[in-house]
């Protein structure tokens, strides 16, 4: 099953590589990798403890509960997994960000962004389309920049919204 996994992260990598996407995909990437990096999680903290109503403190303590819990989690499997990078193996045709660091299972930035879309999500259900939407493009971004494999991110993805979800649970 590994190799199996292995093999299509490879072709996805390598397809992705060699795409000259469009300039707005490149610019709506380079955004979406960059609100990764924990700007936008903060800004809407901020923007939910001021305008957030009674659940504010709770929705916020869940938001950054699960995500101080993905980001020790992702720090201890990067240690363990040691898998490369896909920027690391093959260079990318117009992607020249630098990796946060040298090792890619799971994605640290999938993690955290739905680490926090799934709680405010759930506490806020109004936002829920642009929570994910925001929370998809960060984890697409990473794939399509060459930063992640398709399973790193798709691990990340799952892996953060299991630990938003179980956050939730136990702060409301």
């Amino acid at each position: 099953m590994l190799n199996f996994i292995t093999r299509r992260d490879h072709s996805v990598m390598n397809r992705v590589n060699s795409w000259r996407a469009p300039r707005w995909i490149r610019l709506w990437m380079i955004s979406a990798t960059r609100g990764g990096d924990g700007w936008l999680w903060y800004a809407m903290s901020a923007v939910i403890l001021l305008f957030g109503g009674p659940e504010r403190f709770r929705a916020v303590a869940t938001g950054v509960s699960s995500a101080t819990a993905g980001v020790m989690l992702f720090m201890w499997l990067k240690k363990v997994t040691h898998r490369r990078r896909p920027c690391a193996i093959a260079s990318h045709c117009w992607a020249t960000l630098l990796p946060p660091d040298q090792f890619s299972f799971p994605s640290g930035h999938s993690i955290t962004a739905f680490a926090f879309a799934v709680p405010f999500s759930l506490f806020y259900p109004s936002l829920v389309a642009g929570l994910i939407f925001c929370a998809v493009s960060i984890a697409l971004s990473r794939v399509l920049m060459g930063m992640h494999f398709l399973s790193d991110v798709i691990a990340g993805s799952a892996i953060g919204a299991s630990l938003g979800y179980c956050a939730f649970l136990l702060f409301s």
